[in-house]
């Protein structure tokens, strides 16, 4: 049996500033959403994702996380097979935070952090 090559990207290789048609899609659950994510992300949680398919933006690429890639993984393959031209971002948001990138969360007064 093949395993399928889920396309991948570098979190040094996703832009700063997200082109037009670009979409970072966070699939973390929601206390991991909560506590840190990058600012302009989509967030389905992927226990949600098959039932909420619909609210995945239609776009050129959509750039997938999570906390370390695993899970991303999973999705990139699962929204490729559905029509979507999607890429894991490896390393997830360990990696974007230890980088530096800008991180922003939902809790009052609490530093963004990747949980």
């Amino acid at each position: 049996m093949s395993r399928v090559t889920v396309p991948s990207v570098e979190v040094s290789d996703v832009p700063a500033e997200l082109p037009e048609g670009a979409v970072l899609l966070d699939v973390r659950e929601v206390d991991e959403w909560a506590a840190g994510h990058a600012p302009g992300a989509v967030h389905i949680p992927m226990s949600e994702l098959a039932g909420r398919l619909g609210e995945v933006p239609e776009a050129d690429v959509v750039y997938v996380v999570c906390r370390m890639g695993g899970r991303s993984a999973r999705v990139t393959e699962y929204l490729n097979a559905n029509g979507w031209d999607a890429v894991n971002v490896d390393g997830g948001m360990q990696t974007w935070s230890t980088q530096g990138r800008p991180m922003v969360g939902e809790l009052p007064d609490v530093e963004p952090e990747v949980i």
